[in-house]
């Protein structure tokens, strides 16, 4: 089992250009979007967060029922779910503004315990900034990295809603020790901070970098570096790409039994490459359809063979 922990939201999308365009509510959020993803390519898995009793809410669940995703972990409560308004540009690429306040998924309190036969924990995005609800996943995190469950992070920077950047940070490099494999786009890497090297040094057995359409990098203890080219896509927007590679390399590490603190490190070079094409193949079938609609394990093939 790969627990997801995280917000749950809804993204409303415009259907035309101007601020006063239409907008179109679709399922979203960060976490939420890599525990369908997960689901879809086949991985147990359960999601961890707290949603809201509204309509919004309910649709959010429905799916991840469909989908086949343990809600065990979920908790509920009466306050509204958040929204996140997308705007995007000439390329697909998104931006968000988000309505926070008085949020469902900021009150989300850690568990006493997680599904039975955990393996790894995935964490990341608004969940990790948005207080009270921040603190609880941080302390879930550390909890899960000291009974030597993998840990997953993607700080999936939304500078808009950080009040402090510093002490954001100063918080993320206190997370490094407490994870296993730490993923992250570019534009969020030059916004921290910091270098691979860096944060490697501190704990995460891999670090992994999304370029866009220039594909993927990764990073390892030992000092390797493995890369591979974007798959060549018409994009229609680039909406959950990012949650898609989490994804991704959870699965394929999970379909190569390296779901440990060091597994990832076992993995070796054709191992590496193998997983990084299946992420970059995975991403750009999202990319190639509106909103975030992850690939599904018949859509790729097995891992090996992308």
């Amino acid at each position: 089992m790969i627990v997801v922990a995280g917000e749950a939201l809804i993204d409303l999308v415009p259907q035309g250009t101007g601020a006063l365009a239409g907008l179109r509510p679709a399922l979203g959020g960060g976490p939420y979007n890599t525990a369908v993803a997960l689901a879809r390519l086949g991985s147990p898995t359960a999601f961890a967060s707290r949603v809201s009793l509204d309509a919004f809410g309910e649709a959010l669940l429905d799916r991840l029922r469909e989908t086949g995703v343990d809600l065990s972990a979920v908790q509920r409560g009466a306050e509204p779910t958040t929204l996140a308004v997308a705007s995007l540009d000439g390329n697909g690429s998104a931006a968000y503004s988000f309505y926070v306040e008085g949020t469902a998924d900021r009150l989300f309190a850690a568990p006493d315990a997680l599904p039975a036969g955990t393996r790894a924990v995935s964490f990341g995005t608004c969940s990790l900034v948005l207080e009270p609800g921040a603190s609880a996943y941080e302390e879930l995190m550390r909890t899960a990295a000291s009974r030597g469950l993998f840990t997953a992070l993607d700080p999936n920077i939304r500078s808009g809603l950080i009040p402090d950047a510093d002490a954001y940070r100063a918080r993320f490099k206190s997370w490094l020790p407490s994870v296993s494999l730490l993923k992250l786009s570019e534009e969020d890497a030059e916004w921290l901070g910091g270098t691979p090297h860096e944060w490697l040094s501190a704990g995460p057995s891999a670090v992994v970098i999304t370029q866009g359409g220039d594909g993927l990098t990764a990073f390892t203890r030992d000092g390797a570096v493995y890369a591979v080219p974007g798959e060549e896509v018409d994009v229609v927007d680039t909406i959950g790409a990012g949650d898609t590679v989490n994804a991704a390399l959870l699965h394929g590490l999970s379909e190569r039994d390296a779901l440990s603190p060091g597994g990832p490190a076992a993995l070796g070079a054709t191992g590496w490459q193998e997983l990084l094409r299946f992420a970059a193949r995975a991403a750009a079938i999202t990319c190639s359809r509106a909103g975030a609609e992850p690939p599904y394990a018949a859509e790729l093939g097995p891992l090996g063979n992308v």
